[in-house]
């Protein structure tokens, strides 16, 4: 695409965000020769390229003698060339000083969604979920009667969790000593699941040097026993502001979309799906155009989020869902300022 090219499908793009109307040549020739007076186009040039770009997939006429509006792939093109801004001092300022006011984390994140939701007039949505629910600090294992064992984790951050497995056969109390010390020594640090992942991959191979451990480790590998029973927290507001929006939806579609959106895990899903975890300070927001692998209802919306670690494996991730025709800048500014408070102020 050339440099004209692109700066014309960008107004398109830019003009069809602010009005939701298909744009045609006459309109876009006046607004690219506003932005670029020295490479001024006339309407024909303009409507040429606009057939062009329509051959190539980033745009769609709805009607013969109507304008172009663009596509997903415009939307994309649009969206590759932006960056999320560093937020307004002001605005950078009353974020971390409303977000420092609240002294629970989970507080923090619930707020942060009416944030979001504040801002894009969108869907706002904050999580906390676990990036393999935590790095192992201890684990412990304890005989009971019947082949049932006690299975202790204990996690960096301070959480433990408990229960109780029924092995397929008996194991000694000095077996379960063994086992304990093996997994405590090569496995403390690790996240959970890379702990199973390694521990799978060394039963499958079966290491002569480990065989006796391994030949017991396979069986609470079975029970899948590093399992942690933590709860994805997720808070979600704005919803109705999908109402009235022209998503092409009929009212049963409508219906399940909300459905969808109900439901916390699916929601959990959606941005564990299609948010990057960054570690440390976050290096970049996701954008995602298109949600219509995640349900088919969410075909015309867009997902704008970030993800970070904060210590001990606890993964936030802040974004708004809202249609392809949001103010992506704002939006995306936005995004980034609130996680990077998250991620830099005091532990709650």
């Amino acid at each position: 695409m050339t440099s004209r090219a692109q700066e014309i499908l960008f107004s398109i793009v830019r003009a069809y965000i602010e009005t939701g109307e298909p744009q045609g040549s006459r309109t876009i020739s006046r607004a690219f020769d506003s932005r670029h007076a020295a490479i001024a186009s006339s309407p024909a040039t303009i409507r040429n390229i606009m057939a062009d770009l329509t051959d190539e997939g980033y745009l769609s006429q709805p009607h013969t003698s109507a304008g172009r509006i663009p596509t997903e792939k415009a939307f994309r093109a649009y969206v590759g060339s932006l960056n999320a801004r560093p937020m307004q001092p002001g605005d950078s300022q009353r974020l971390l000083s409303e977000l420092g006011g609240i002294h629970s984390f989970q507080g923090r994140v619930e707020h942060s969604c009416r944030l979001l939701t504040e801002i894009s007039h969108a869907v706002g949505i904050a999580a906390a979920v676990q990036a393999g629910a935590g790095e192992l600090e201890h684990l412990e294992l304890i005989g009971l009667a019947e082949r049932r064992v006690l299975v202790v984790v204990v996690t960096r951050d301070g959480h433990a969790s408990n229960r109780i497995v029924t092995l397929s056969e008996q194991v000694s109390p000095e077996e379960l000593v063994s086992l304990r010390n093996y997994i405590n020594w090569n496995f403390g640090g690790w996240q959970l699941d890379a702990a199973r992942r390694e521990i799978q991959r060394r039963i499958a191979e079966e290491r002569a040097a480990y065989d006796a451990i391994l030949s017991r480790l396979s069986m609470l590998a079975q029970k899948d026993f590093l399992a942690s029973d933590r709860v994805d927290r997720v808070h979600m507001e704005g919803a109705s502001n999908l109402v009235g929006l022209d998503l092409h939806l009929t009212r049963e579609r409508m219906r399940d979309l909300f459905r969808a959106l109900e439901e916390k895990q699916r929601v959990a899903e959606l941005l564990n799906r299609f948010l990057d975890i960054s570690q440390g300070v976050p290096q970049g927001v996701s954008v995602q155009i298109g949600l219509g692998e995640a349900h088919p209802s969410m075909k015309e919306l867009a997902l704008i989020g970030v993800s970070f670690t904060l210590p001990g494996g606890l993964v936030t991730r802040v974004a708004v869902l809202g249609p392809m025709r949001m103010n992506y800048g704002r939006v995306m500014s936005a995004v980034a300022g609130i996680g990077r408070a998250l991620e830099t102020l005091p532990s709650a």
